[in-house]
């Protein structure tokens, strides 16, 4: 057990105690589920199911550089925040970038690693990051997370795709907050695409798309054109999908899909980042938060794509939450067939959404082109401490450099929406 320097009136007014573990495996999956659902931004992947799979599987432990430092804050023995923190000694599977950091670091003798993240492995999707059951608790936990480091030695704290919450609590206590960005598809008609005049009365805000081809009415007609074109290229190659949610997906298809996911990792060069025992151990623990498309040749299994869906049926205010995600995650190919990826990627689960009722699709880490598909870009964020006054003090500047960029970016996106004008036509 470990207790941080919290402030006196926090420590007078309760009993609260900082613990460090190392394995989430230490820490109740119950409480732990009960605080994630207190959050505004809940995922799938930061249920203890998820987190636990990471480690048992062999996928985040110290061997792969993922060394697990879980910290949590006890009130009379009452779970009251917590959040996943890893010891890494290299920046691989974080996709928030900071090689130039440590470079800098390297040249002038001083370390970088290891350096301190809280962020699920491998998982570029934004969230809760800190669980807490209050702002004061989520305040607390950013202090207690700081402070170890400072303990310890670590030459720096990162929250990575943290929501919203995670980095107001990160800001109030002086880290330094960076923005990436991201695109994602919202399962809701635009309001500048549906007036034809400006006396048009708009639909309301939540009107949704009934059909994919209601969606594709949407769109501009050059848009609209190239996806119709990409799926007929794959229906006319004779390929056809099928999928299974849940428990339905069988083990067959899970070793098929890996055999994939796989496949897509060595053809780079690299060995994946998730073994086929993770896997495994979402069909097991998590199989409700689990989509999967099958691509099919004259019978024949070819390619397959693996969907993350939210699986919480409370949020954050205790009523069932009416916004349903999807998360496209990972995919692979056994045959190559001209637009397979888009088809498996992209407009099978899209299509699956609409029919489905999900509010959202979100398409992962980085791709502009992904605007072509009507997924459109958001701002994504996280925090940073570094202790080393001289390097905090540049990398500031940077950030501030780079906060700039990122907002001309955002900007510039935003203004080539893939949708059709108000007075163009949705014919096509």
């Amino acid at each position: 057990m470990w207790v941080p320097a919290l402030p006196r009136r926090a420590v007078a007014e309760s009993h609260i105690i900082a613990r460090v573990h190392p394995s989430v495996l230490d820490l109740p999956a119950e409480p732990w589920n009960a605080l994630l659902a207190q959050q505004t931004h809940a995922t799938p992947f930061m249920r203890h199911e998820y987190l636990a799979g990471l480690e048992r599987s062999g996928s985040a432990t110290p061997r792969t550089g993922w060394t697990p430092r879980f910290l949590s804050l006890w009130d009379d023995g009452v779970l009251i925040a917590a959040c996943p923190l890893y010891l890494k000694d290299h920046s691989y599977g974080e996709y928030v970038f900071d090689w130039a950091w440590a470079n800098a670091y390297e040249q002038h003798g001083v370390p970088y690693y290891p350096k301190a993240v809280v962020a699920v492995p491998f998982t570029p999707v934004p969230g809760s990051r800190l669980l807490a059951r209050d702002d004061a608790a989520r305040a607390l936990l950013v202090q207690a997370a700081r402070q170890w480091c400072a303990d310890e030695g670590i030459s720096s704290l990162h929250v990575l795709f943290a929501s919203e919450q995670d980095t107001a609590a990160c800001a109030e206590q002086g880290l330094m907050l960076r923005h990436t960005v991201q695109f994602h598809w919202r399962n809701r008609r635009p309001e500048s695409a549906n007036a034809a005049s400006p006396n048009t009365t708009l639909p309301p805000a939540q009107s949704t798309f009934t059909s994919f081809d209601d969606f594709l009415a949407y769109l501009s007609q050059d848009k609209r054109k190239k996806i119709r074109q990409e799926r007929r290229r794959v229906a006319d190659a004779g390929v056809q999908f099928r999928w299974s949610q849940g428990r339905a997906i069988s083990q067959a298809d899970w070793d098929f899909f890996y055999s994939c996911y796989e496949r897509t990792y060595l053809e780079h060069g690299n060995p994946p980042y998730l073994s086929r025992a993770f896997f495994a151990e979402m069909a097991q623990h998590q199989p409700n938060a689990w989509l999967l498309f099958i691509a099919e040749r004259d019978g024949a299994p070819i390619a397959s794509s693996l969907i993350a869906i939210s699986a919480y049926e409370l949020s954050a205010t205790g009523q069932k939450d009416q916004e349903l995600v999807a998360y496209g995650r990972y995919w692979g190919a056994l045959e190559r067939v001209d637009c397979l990826h888009f088809e498996a990627c992209y407009y099978q689960p899209l299509q699956w959404c609409i029919e489905h009722g999900v509010q959202r699709f979100e398409g992962g880490a980085q791709g502009e082109h992904k605007m072509a598909r009507a997924l459109l870009p958001v701002q994504t964020h996280s925090a940073h401490w570094l202790a080393h006054p001289a390097f905090a003090d540049a990398v500031e500047r940077f950030l501030e450099r780079e906060g700039e960029g990122i907002g001309e970016y955002l900007q510039s996106l935003q203004e080539r929406t893939p949708f059709r004008h108000a007075n163009g036509s949705a014919a096509g």
